[in-house]
């Protein structure tokens, strides 16, 4: 599937609903925040622009919703995480390879990691520590 053109992309991220308060944006989970904080970082650091960041945001959420993806914004955040990863693909600050090499060592950290305890990449156990 092609990505939207830049002004329904933008349209899209706008016009998406992001859980809200009167003081602003609201999360249900820990890492929404700190994905979140991540992308206004970035931003802050000049890693890309706001417009670039609207519009892969936007073209995430389009393709998602032309895939069956929720409509009602419940997946915002993983939309979210979705776009910035593409970003940082697209601006070779990362890779698919990569990406995928540090997700599957979480979900190994993860598994274990005793219950009640911080989450660490240190706690996976095919982790290779280099000294020197």
């Amino acid at each position: 599937m092609s990505r939207p053109d830049a002004e329904l992309a933008t349209s899209l991220a706008a016009g998406t609903p992001i859980p809200r308060d009167a003081e602003g944006p609201v999360f249900a989970e820990p890492w929404q925040a700190q994905a979140f904080a991540l992308v206004v970082a970035l931003q802050g650091k000049g890693v890309f622009s706001a417009d670039e960041w609207a519009q892969a945001l936007g073209a995430e959420i389009a393709e998602a919703v032309a895939n069956g993806g929720c409509r009602d914004g419940s997946d915002y955040y993983e939309r979210w995480c979705e776009a910035l990863e593409h970003l940082l693909i697209a601006k070779g600050l990362a890779s698919h390879d990569g990406v995928d090499a540090l997700a599957s060592s979480w979900a190994r950290a993860a598994e274990a990691t005793p219950h009640g305890s911080s989450i660490r990449l240190e706690n996976d156990p095919q982790r290779r520590t280099t000294t020197g």
